[in-house]
């Protein structure tokens, strides 16, 4: 009987990597451990979301809706032709047509194109475009009278220049026109008048003025221009200046305030104050962009201090302008000019006019003011053509040995002292000096800081 028994085979590996008495077996599974491992989960549980943070995620995405079409619903059928004629005929009225401007814009035409097609010249495209614009603005803070009485051919021209205003000046601006009939240069003196106002709280008066007030406000520019005319010694332009602040001023306080200068007759002040010496040399400072704003303008030589007299004699006495296009010509070259609003004193100047650079304040005359302002650069115009020192109490300007002190350069001196030292003169009068423009608008000095 045979039997057989199954007797397990044993496999062994020899390797030159192992050692001989290794094995090669049957793999078993780990024994498992006695104790279980626990693990650390975190979880965050979010709420679910509401309805309003759900709407908020859907607003994210708006779908593009095109800016709504200028034209007006009337002309909204009509080809580009078609609108061309309406311009090039005004049909219509102008807030009706304007729109019109713009939407051939959009369509590729440019403001020259425009002006050779219709034969509205470029700048009056730009003042019927903002003009219809500050009308709407109307529309939601003023009464249908009020909107109405710009329906005129020449309201655009008025409601162009309250651009600069926000929606409640613009509405009190416009009924103020209406009240007092103002034109579009008028306007203009109202609208920045009002936009001036704010920045103009360090200046003499102000207090008296309401700025919410149209008419007080453009009565504060005119008060404050008869004190540059007083300053300059035009006194009737003052007077007349001061005439005008008090026929538009709306306040009662207002009123006061120039009724009291008004009184103020030969120096004496109303409130019996005691007599003022006259100032004959203005002391303006110039405005950001005053030059570019000024109808008329003085181009003069400019010297500087430390060239002694000689380049004062030496610079240009005449420069004017020529021909069709005002060209500006002087009778010789010069280096340094500088272009000065037409202010009185300088516009009168037909020949002779020249302008010394002073690097300091102090430099050029004995000052009594703040020291910051000492320190600031001034130009001192002078007149060549009245070299005479007649007037004690006039401003001459001379070479440094004319006060007695050695010092090299020139310097601005009174003729009362001139006359005590013998000078009898000099290298012209002093007409007026300015002062550099500065971004806060302080106080222009008065008569007591220049002596």
């Amino acid at each position: 009987m045979l039997s057989l028994t199954p007797k397990p085979l044993s496999f062994s590996l020899s390797t030159p990597f192992l050692a001989v008495d290794h094995h090669l077996r049957r793999h078993q599974p780990p024994t498992p451990p006695s104790h279980p491992k626990f693990t650390a989960i975190s979880a965050i549980i979010l709420p679910p979301s509401s309805s309003s943070a759900r709407s908020q995620r859907q607003q994210l995405y708006q779908p593009y809706r095109p800016p709504p079409s200028p034209v007006p619903p009337k002309y909204r059928s009509l080809d580009i032709n078609a609108r061309l004629d309406i311009l090039s005929n005004r049909l219509g009225l102008w807030f009706e047509y304007a729109p019109l401007v713009t939407s051939l814009y959009q369509e590729g035409f440019i403001s020259t194109t425009l002006e050779e097609i219709t034969g509205i010249p470029s700048l009056e495209q730009n003042r019927l475009v903002v003009a219809s614009q500050v009308r709407d603005s109307l529309i939601e803070s003023c009464d249908s009278d009020t909107v109405s009485f710009f329906d005129l051919p020449g309201s655009p021209e008025i409601l162009y220049e309250i651009r600069i205003l926000n929606t409640p000046q613009r509405a009190s601006a416009a009924k103020f026109f209406i009240k007092n009939g103002f034109d579009g240069r008028r306007a203009g003196e109202l609208a920045k008048s009002m936009k001036d106002f704010p920045r103009r709280d360090a200046e003499k008066g102000w207090e008296s003025f309401d700025g919410n007030l149209p008419g007080d406000c453009l009565g504060f520019m005119y008060y404050r221009q008869a004190q540059e005319h007083k300053s300059a010694s035009l006194l009737e332009l003052s007077r007349a200046t001061l005439e005008k602040a008090l026929e538009v001023s709306e306040s009662e306080l207002a009123k006061q305030r120039v009724s009291v200068d008004l009184e103020v007759k030969d120096g004496v002040e109303g409130d019996g104050g005691a007599v003022n010496e006259i100032v004959r040399v203005p002391v303006v400072r110039m405005s950001v962009g005053e030059v570019a704003q000024s109808s008329i303008v003085v181009v003069l030589p400019v010297c500087k201090a430390e060239g002694k007299g000689t380049e004062v004699e030496e610079a240009p006495w005449e420069c004017g302008m020529v021909g069709d296009f005002g060209v500006v010509e002087a009778e010789k070259g010069w280096n340094r000019w500088v272009v000065l609003p037409g202010w009185e004193p300088v516009a009168v100047l037909k020949r002779g006019g020249v302008a010394v650079a002073f690097k300091r304040a102090g430099d050029a005359l004995e000052w009594k003011g703040r020291r910051r302002d000492a320190e600031e650069q001034i130009l001192v115009v002078a007149d060549r053509g009245r070299r005479e020192v007649a007037l004690d109490d006039a401003f001459y300007l001379v070479v440094s040995g004319g006060n007695g002190s050695g010092e090299e350069g020139l310097r601005v001196e009174r003729g009362l002292k001139l006359k005590d030292i013998g000078v009898v003169e000099s290298l012209g009068t002093v007409v007026l000096i300015v002062r550099p423009p500065r971004e806060d608008y302080e106080d222009q000095p008065g008569p007591q800081d220049w002596d």
